[in-house]
This record gives C-alpha cells, sequence and structure tokens, in this order.
C-alpha cells in the first residue's frame, strides 16, 4: 500500500465516521422534541390560578418582622433539638 491509499481510506474513514455521529445526533433531536411533544399533551403544566387581590385584613409586615406564632414554632423547635442532643 502506498500513502495515496493510506489516505484514501483515512479520509473515508474520517468520512463515515463523522457522518454517522452527524445522523446520530440529528435522530436524537428528533426523538428528544418528539418525547417533548408526546409529554406536554398527555402531562401538560398545571395552569397557574391568577394572583387575586390580597385581602386588606391582614396587616403588611415590614421586612424582617416576625409574628409571634412563628417565633413560638421556631422556638420550639429549638428546644426539640437540643434536647434530643443531649
Amino acid at each position: 500500500m502506498n500513502s495515496s491509499d493510506l489516505m484514501e481510506k483515512g479520509v473515508e474513514l474520517l468520512l463515515l465516521g463523522m457522518g454517522s455521529v452527524f445522523i446520530f445526533l440529528i435522530l436524537l433531536v428528533i426523538v428528544i422534541t418528539l418525547m417533548s411533544k408526546v409529554i406536554g399533551r398527555y402531562f401538560p403544566e398545571p395552569i397557574a390560578a391568577p394572583a387575586g387581590r390580597k385581602s386588606a385584613a391582614k396587616p403588611q409586615k415590614k421586612a424582617g418582622e416576625v409574628d409571634a406564632q412563628m417565633i413560638a414554632v421556631i422556638s420550639a423547635a429549638i428546644r426539640q433539638h437540643r434536647a434530643r442532643r443531649s
């Protein structure tokens, strides 16, 4: 075999390998697109409820404020955690 035969074989293998990878990637994109459409059709995203106006009965909290009930819950959780550790 001379060098021109080797070059022809090399180019042939290069085109065959790159072509097969390209075809595989195209098929992969097609399959993923079809799968996305099928999943979107049978399992649609839940529609979010429109945000209504907030009631005026609840006073607006300032940033960083925590109500008394939340403080009680957090402190009870801390006591329970410390009791389990000791």
